[in-house]
C-alpha cells in the first residue's frame, strides 16, 4: 500500500504555499522563517530555518519524514539531514515551466496529483491568456528588471519569462539564463546603453528606492524615467518560484505594460 509522508518539513516558502493550496498543510511540521505565503503558516507552524542555515537538531526532533528543500544554496543542509537518514527532495525551478513542475511533484508526493493538477491547468490559462492579449500590440516595452542594485543584477529566468509572458521585452536576455545572481551583474552604462521603456525594482530582502534609481548618472533623459514608468514588484511576489508567480507577479506586469501601452495610445 502506497504511504504518504506525514511529517513534512518544507525549508523556502513555495512549497509551504503549494502545499495550502492543495490542502494538505496538516502535514507541514516545519517551515522557514522566511516562509511569506501563506500568511496564517507563520502562525500556525514552528519556523525551524533560514535559508541558507538550519537548526538540523530542531528538524530531527520533529521528525520529519520528509524534507523539501530547494537550490544549491540548501545544498549543505539537504546533506546534513540525508547523513542522518532523513529523506530529502531538493526542487531547483529557474524557470515557469520548472515551477509548473514542482507543484506537480509536490502534487505526487503528498497523494494530491489531480488538486496539483488542476492549480497547473490554472496558471498555464492564466499565461495563455496574457500571451494572447500581448499578442496584438505594434510594440512591446522594453523591460528592465532589477534584482539588486549594488551590484545592480538583472532578471533572473522566471521574471524575464514573465516580462515576456505580459508583453514585454526584457532588457538583457543574454543574461536572464544564468543561476548566480553574480554571472547576472549589469552596470549603470549597461543600462542606459539599452533605453528601456519600463524600469521594474524587485530588490530582494530591501524596500525599492526609485528616487535613487532615478539619479543614476545619465538615467534622467532614458525612456522609463522621463515618461515616468518606475515601478516596484515586491519581491515576495516574483522572486519566489512558486505559486506567487502566477497569482501576484503576473497580474502586475501586466497592469504596468497596459499602463506603457494605454499612455502610448494617449500619445
Amino acid at each position: 500500500m502506497k504511504r504518504w509522508p506525514e511529517r513534512i518539513v518544507c525549508l523556502t516558502t513555495e512549497t509551504v504555499e503549494v502545499l495550502y493550496l492543495l490542502g494538505e498543510q496538516d502535514r507541514i511540521v516545519g517551515i522557514s522563517g522566511f516562509t511569506t505565503r501563506p500568511a496564517i503558516a507563520r502562525k500556525e507552524k514552528p519556523k525551524i530555518s533560514a535559508f541558507t542555515s538550519a537548526n538540523i537538531e530542531k528538524i530531527l526532533a520533529l521528525q520529519p519524514d520528509l524534507v523539501l528543500c530547494f537550490s544549491n544554496l540548501q545544498a549543505d543542509i539537504a546533506a546534513s539531514l540525508i547523513k542522518a537518514g532523513c529523506q530529502v527532495h531538493v526542487f531547483n525551478q529557474r524557470s515557469l515551466d520548472d515551477t509548473l513542475q514542482m507543484i506537480l511533484t509536490v502534487g505526487d508526493l503528498v497523494g494530491a496529483s489531480e488538486k496539483a493538477q488542476q492549480l497547473v491547468d490554472t496558471y498555464q490559462a492564466q499565461l495563455a491568456a496574457a500571451r494572447q492579449q500581448a499578442a496584438t500590440w505594434t510594440r512591446k516595452p522594453k523591460v528592465y528588471f532589477e534584482e539588486w542594485d549594488e551590484p545592480m543584477m538583472c532578471s533572473i529566468r522566471w521574471a524575464a519569462e514573465l516580462i515576456t509572458a505580459a508583453g514585454g521585452e526584457d532588457c538583457f536576455p543574454e543574461l536572464s539564463a544564468f543561476h548566480s545572481a553574480r554571472d547576472r551583474t549589469v552596470t549603470a552604462e549597461q543600462v542606459l546603453a539599452r533605453q528601456p521603456d519600463i524600469i521594474i525594482g524587485s530588490w530582494c530582502g530591501k524596500k525599492f528606492q526609485p528616487e535613487k534609481v532615478k539619479a543614476r548618472a545619465g538615467w534622467h533623459a532614458m525612456p522609463a524615467i522621463r515618461d515616468g514608468h518606475v515601478y516596484e514588484i515586491k519581491s515576495v511576489d516574483i522572486l519566489q518560484p512558486g505559486p506567487a508567480l502566477f497569482g501576484e507577479g503576473l497580474p502586475q506586469l501586466q497592469a504596468i505594460m497596459q499602463r506603457w501601452q494605454q499612455q502610448r495610445s494617449d500619445t
